[in-house]
């Protein structure tokens, strides 16, 4: 079992940064591929971005591509969304899940634990 506990979401103008944190506790996370997905109000969860277990291979998805950084710290068990140029756009619940197949994948239904979510808010 793993725990996965977000932080770091609020409130930031358009042009602005935010740093989300994903910290992981229970059964060690190091091998599974962690992932970020985000949710506005009335839409479906979708990808973000994800990172291997090594944190060698990563993906995102092309709305935030150049704009978002997803890196992994094994040693402290966390995971790390950077964001920058946020839009209105990006406005939304942002999740960490965890993927204990270790490969690259996109859908929700991959993903086996699911952090609480943070809640991004971008002013135009």
């Amino acid at each position: 079992q793993v725990q996965l506990v977000e932080s770091g979401g609020g409130l930031v103008q358009a042009g602005g940064s935010l740093r989300l944190s994903c910290a992981a506790s229970g059964r060690t996370a190091s091998g599974y591929t962690m992932g970020w997905f985000r949710q506005a109000p009335g839409k479906e969860r979708e990808f973000v971005a994800a990172v291997t277990g090594s944190g060698t291979i990563t993906r995102y998805a092309e709305s935030v591509r150049g704009r978002f950084t997803i890196a992994r710290d094994n040693a402290k068990s966390a995971v790390y969304l950077q964001m920058n140029s946020l839009e209105p756009e990006d406005t939304a619940v942002y999740y960490c899940a965890a993927d204990n197949t270790n490969t690259i994948r996109a859908q929700v239904s991959a993903y086996d634990y699911w952090g609480q979510g943070t809640q991004v808010t971008v002013s135009s």
